[in-house]
């Protein structure tokens, strides 16, 4: 994985920019920290930063190939991510005629690109973001995977055309402000710490939806759709249904357990993670490549005081050990202190360029931190739950009929810590009603489904389209802030075109959450560690936590010049401090997120408005 960067503009000479692309390609030096590249013309400049997972002596970005049939002008390819069919494109390249120069998957998405143009997508199965330049029309061409695995931001204005991996190395540039406006608040103190698709959050930025790509030349910007979720009857009964997700699932995790660098799994003993860990033990052993190392995540004394209800029924300790000793894998158990959490949540926001899942994110950050000293790739178990149906906002009927993202239903809290005059201006009940009817309004329908089955696939919808993003987004920012690339089979678009239209009695086969996931994996997990009920990524539960951040809070909000106090309600948020003890639960956001999350998250806000020197533009 890697990060980049670009400018395009039609009113300056880039060739004498060259200060300003290092210091936009320098802010990602931490997604890669093994190299670092830049390429200038007349009126377009690209930044690179490396992560080696392919063919590390080869392969450095900016890479230039030339146009078909053009001996005078170049495609130009700045790309971040990962090509598992990799090998089938270029046989299929070399048959047309192409040679390679190196065996990474950089070269082979340029001369897909320059082959078959914008149609090379269709044939790529991977997660990328990546920019390619057109010497001869002077034409940018930008797409993103087909579930936005990889970010890729952007800002257009007046003859000039910036975007990055990340908001840092666009904010990096010499003419772009640090300012937020009253939509970018709306998507942070209303949705956040989820995302508007397309939203940028700063002002004037936008991030290249999911399964989009974008065109720009002088002539101006366009963006399509070139893959969506697309509703069609489901053929195969119980048993061909199952058949089919463990192949589709077994192909994926053998394509994704290709690397040239050291490469582990992260297992918590629950189905998802047990199960990538179990079919890459299966491979690893036909291969004769050896043991697989395994990674879990804990917290100092956490055991002393787990509290178990329905989002986290137990702790995942003992369920780690039954799977490692099952498999036999090399495992490595990473803990961390509420100190280290605390200190954490700062370094969360310099990955995030914006506040997010607050301790939730920091702990995920230290995480791969750890893993980082033994393995530069891991294999992840995110985005299984939204897929299969595996949250129990799928299973309750209040959740089912709420006309609401079933992740945020406490409205009422998040409006009651605003200050009046934000409220006023941010309308969060409408905001938020607004961006629920438009998710709703994209959904692909089946004609002559029934209203149990609408309501299914709408749910579906949400929270592929809504809520995974927001696990995606965390999950590669922590990582790639301590440079390790994440991998995320349950992500392959095959399996998911699959599985959106698995109808939902199938879908809950066994009357289980996931049950037909659980279903194609008998035989590869044990019985108990199969049926285990979901819980969900560990978080403290150390009361010193609580303290900690609730103490920090109010330290900030009695100083007067604490930036947060014209955006809150004080006296609310001091009443939430002095009411929210360690038994206390208030379901802010998704599983995960309670009182101790909501004063992490503004401890975030805080920390990001002065240190990021926030400008609001209300």
């Amino acid at each position: 994985m890697c990060g980049i960067t670009g400018w395009i503009d039609w009113n300056s000479d880039l060739t004498t920019k060259a200060n300003a692309i290092e210091k936009m390609t320098e802010t990602l030096e931490l997604r890669g920290p093994d190299a670092t590249g830049t390429w200038l013309s007349r009126h377009c400049a690209f930044g690179h930063r490396r992560l080696s997972v392919m063919d590390p002596a080869n392969g450095a970005q900016p890479m230039v190939r030339p146009a078909k049939g053009s001996d005078i002008h170049d495609c130009v390819l700045v790309y971040n991510g990962e090509l598992y069919n990799a090998p089938e494109l270029r046989k299929e390249l070399e048959s047309l005629g192409y040679r390679f120069r190196t065996t990474c998957d950089t070269e082979v998405l340029l001369l897909a690109y320059v082959e078959w143009g914008p149609n090379c997508l269709d044939k790529l199965n991977g997660i990328f973001a990546f920019a390619i330049w057109q010497t001869a029309e002077e034409k940018l061409f930008m797409a993103r995977d087909r579930l936005g695995v990889k970010p890729l931001f952007y800002r257009r204005e007046e003859g000039r055309f910036l975007f990055g991996s990340e908001p840092k190395s666009i904010l990096a540039h010499p003419d772009v402000p640090a300012e937020i406006d009253a939509e970018g608040l709306a998507e942070l103190f209303v949705i956040g710490p989820a995302r508007t698709p397309g939203h940028g959050v700063w002002r004037n930025f936008n991030e290249l939806k999911p399964g989009h790509f974008l065109q720009y030349d002088r002539n101006g910007m366009k963006t399509s759709a070139y893959w969506r979720l697309e509703s069609a009857e489901h053929a195969e009964d119980v048993a061909g249904t199952a058949e089919k997700v463990r192949e589709l699932l077994a192909d994926t995790v053998e394509r994704q357990l290709v690397s040239d660098v050291p490469i582990c799994t992260l297992l918590s003993g629950g189905l998802d993670s047990s199960a990538l860990t179990a079919l890459a033990v299966e491979y690893y052993k036909r291969t004769g490549q050896g043991d697989v190392h395994t990674f879990s995540v804990d917290y100092v004394d956490n055991d002393k005081h787990f509290q178990a209800h329905d989002f986290q029924p137990n702790s995942d300790a003992p369920w780690i050990k039954r799977m490692t000793d099952y498999l036999s894998t090399v495992h490595h158990s990473v803990q961390f202190d509420t100190p280290e959490l605390f200190q954490a949540l700062e370094a969360a926001v310099l990955a995030k360029d914006t506040p997010g899942m607050a301790d939730i994110d920091a702990s995920l950050y230290l995480f791969c931190r750890e893993i980082k000293k033994e393995a530069t790739v891991a294999i992840s178990g995110e985005a299984a739950d939204e897929i299969f149906g595996g949250y129990p906002w799928f299973h309750r009927e209040e959740a089912l009929k709420a006309e609401t993202f079933p992740w945020s239903l406490t409205t009422g809290l998040r409006s009651s810590v605003l200050s009046p005059e934000l409220k006023e201006k941010l309308k969060p009940q409408e905001y938020l009603a607004d961006r629920y009817a438009q998710a709703v309004a994209e959904v692909p329908h089946l004609p002559g489904e029934d209203e149990t089955h609408r309501r299914m696939r709408r749910m579906s919808y949400l929270n592929i389209t809504r809520f995974m993003p927001t696990l995606l987004d965390r999950k590669d920012r922590m990582s790639m802030a301590v440079g390790l690339e994440v991998r995320v089979p349950f992500c392959d678009h095959r399996l998911v075109e699959y599985v959106w239209n698995i109808p939902w009695e199938i879908k809950a086969a066994g009357t289980r959450e996931k049950g037909i996931l659980r279903k194609s994996l008998e035989g590869v997990l044990p019985d108990d560690v199969l049926y285990r009920k979901k819980s969900p990524y560990p978080k403290t539960h150390n009361p010193n936590y609580l303290t900690a951040v609730r103490t920090r809070l109010l330290e900030r909000l009695n100083d007067p010049s604490c930036p947060l106090l014209p955006l809150i309600n004080e006296n609310r948020i001091r009443d939430l401090a002095a009411t929210t003890d360690a038994n206390s639960h208030l379901p802010w956001f998704g599983q995960l997120m309670s009182g101790p999350q909501l004063f992490a998250y503004l401890l975030q806000m805080d920390f990001w408005l002065r240190e990021y020197e926030v400008k609001l533009v209300l």
